[in-house]
């Protein structure tokens, strides 16, 4: 046995040298623990990818530690250390090493939030958990902003945050007169435009370890494991920043809700997975984005757009998911109860969209965020998929999946299933939207133009027949009732056959 005054816990998606933890701690006189752990690989099954990128950061991250002097105990998944779960992780650690305390940084999964609450009793020595100030709302500031309010809209939390860190702002007035630009932002992309690539690296030999362990313990997980390109320590991170912001950033907010044929990552910054694990820091990155508005190398509308997306929607759906967990991941407001399409896991439709998210998330375990809203996200809200089986599917496929950004994402944007507590509407379209924001259409086997034809796109029927079917819970929405005073205009006839081609299509299902 040997004695240490405190153990730290860092965990996968703790990767920050500033942590609170370590801040708390000392090097000389404390360890740190950090695993890689069965359970934690498997409560989903996570994307090949996934698995590897976390677990070669987090080597990495534990070798940062030790060149800074810190004291690390690093448990691989396939050492004889390893012990399955946190507790299960600490208990042995406990029991080795008779720390005095043991100091950790707040979860960011209520599972294992729930698992942090009862390690004082179970290990009988003080057990302090700090919060996680690399976000820049805390859970007590959201409660303050949130309570009392009759909707909890993201424009209004957004622009208290852009007050709160000076981002962009002039005085008390946002820069250019206007808080949001996303009117701005909705251009189609066209295939002769000039497509920028994320930063990719060739993995290291620890990398290349992480990528053997993945492919020997996790080959019938789902994706392609190869080729691997992410970032895996904080100099590639911020080398992948710095290409964004040189290479994609000024045309980032005009096109960043395009979709093109073979065009996986257009202008968008594939930031997100060193963002959600501790490798860049939010607000450095805000500031770099601002910095690249105000040298002239990024239109305001890019610059605002990106920094919406970091403290505006990442800051408010960690608020949400906080605030309204447990429980939040169960909503069904429509009551859908659908099981996922295998389609999902294997890319086989003819739909052209949905293929060509499927088969990208499958070889990169990305897809953008219209991606998923409009494509993925909309065909299960009109097929009527359960939405927590929508949120597992999320949660499992996607390299920067953690549940507290992806479940608001899915239960609260993607399916309306929380009743319009994050989202003013439901975002169902039919292919028209599709049509307009990608090329898809013209290479797919289904006609656009077409509504309950056999050869007619599926999301035209389904977009009808979800209004026929909720007109009555979404008719009194201002941004739907339109849509359902068309239908309510169809003719009976029209209205028969759309009922029976989407019966029809879910029958398929």
């Amino acid at each position: 046995m040997t004695s240490v005054r405190n153990l730290v816990l860092v965990l996968g998606d703790q990767l920050t040298p500033t942590l609170s933890s370590l801040a708390a701690a000392d090097p000389a006189q404390d360890l740190v623990l950090m695993a890689e752990l069965h359970d934690e690989t498997t409560y989903v099954r996570h994307h090949k990818k996934k698995i590897a990128f976390l677990f070669s950061a987090m080597r990495h991250f534990a070798a940062e530690l030790r060149a800074s002097g810190w004291r690390v105990e690093y448990v691989r998944l396939d050492g004889p250390e390893q012990r399955g779960s946190f507790t299960d992780q600490l208990a042995h650690a406990i029991a080795t090493h008779r720390p005095e305390r043991l100091i950790v940084t707040e979860a960011g999964e209520w599972r294992v939030a729930q698992a942090m609450a009862g390690w004082a009793a179970r290990f009988s020595i003080p057990v302090e958990i700090l919060p996680d100030d690399r976000f820049l709302c805390s859970h007590d500031a959201f409660r303050a902003w949130a309570d009392g309010r009759k909707t909890l809209r993201m424009e209004y939390f957004y622009r208290a945050m852009r007050r709160r860190t000076g981002l962009l702002m002039d005085g008390d007035q946002p820069v250019g007169g206007q808080w949001n630009f996303d009117s701005e932002n909705r251009k189609p992309a066209t295939a002769d435009l000039f497509m920028p690539r994320p930063k990719a690296f060739a993995p290291d030999a620890i990398t290349r370890e992480a990528l053997a362990l993945v492919e020997a313990r996790f080959a019938d997980h789902f994706g392609d494991l190869l080729p691997f390109g992410y970032a895996v320590t904080r100099a590639d991170a911020e080398a992948a920043l710095a290409t964004f912001i040189d290479q994609a950033l000024p045309r980032f907010g005009d096109h960043q809700d395009a979709m093109l044929v073979g065009e996986p990552y257009l202008y968008h910054s594939v930031l997100s997975p060193y963002l959600n694990c501790g490798l860049l820091d939010p607000l450095r990155v805000c500031r770099a984005v601002e910095a690249a508005y105000r040298s002239g190398r990024a239109p305001l509308n890019a610059a605002e757009g990106f920094i919406r997306q970091i403290i505006g929607w990442r800051e408010y759906v960690r608020g949400i998911y906080w605030l309204r967990m447990p429980g939040y991941d169960r909503s069904n407001a429509f009551g859908h109860n659908r099981p996922l399409p295998d389609f999902y896991w294997t890319g086989d439709t003819d739909m052209a969209c949905v293929r060509a998210a499927v088969t990208q998330t499958k070889a990169l375990a990305y897809a953008h965020h219209i991606q998923r809203l409009m494509v993925t996200g909309n065909f299960a809200l009109l097929a009527g998929v359960d939405p927590f089986a929508l949120h597992d599917w999320y949660l499992s496929v996607y390299i920067d999946a953690f549940e507290w950004v992806e479940l608001p994402n899915t239960v609260g944007m993607s399916q309306f299933a929380d009743g319009g507590l994050l989202a003013s509407k439901p975002y169902a379209a039919s292919g028209a939207y599709i049509n307009r924001m990608s090329n898809h259409c013209g290479t797919c086997r289904y006609d656009v133009k077409k509504r309950t034809e056999p050869q007619a796109c599926p999301f035209n029927a389904l977009y009808w027949d979800f209004i026929g079917r909720h007109r009555d819970r979404i008719g009194g929405n201002p941004r739907m009732a339109q849509m359902v005073r068309l239908y309510d205009a169809f003719p009976p006839d029209e209205q028969d056959r759309i009922r029976n081609r989407a019966a029809s299509l879910r029958a398929t299902l």
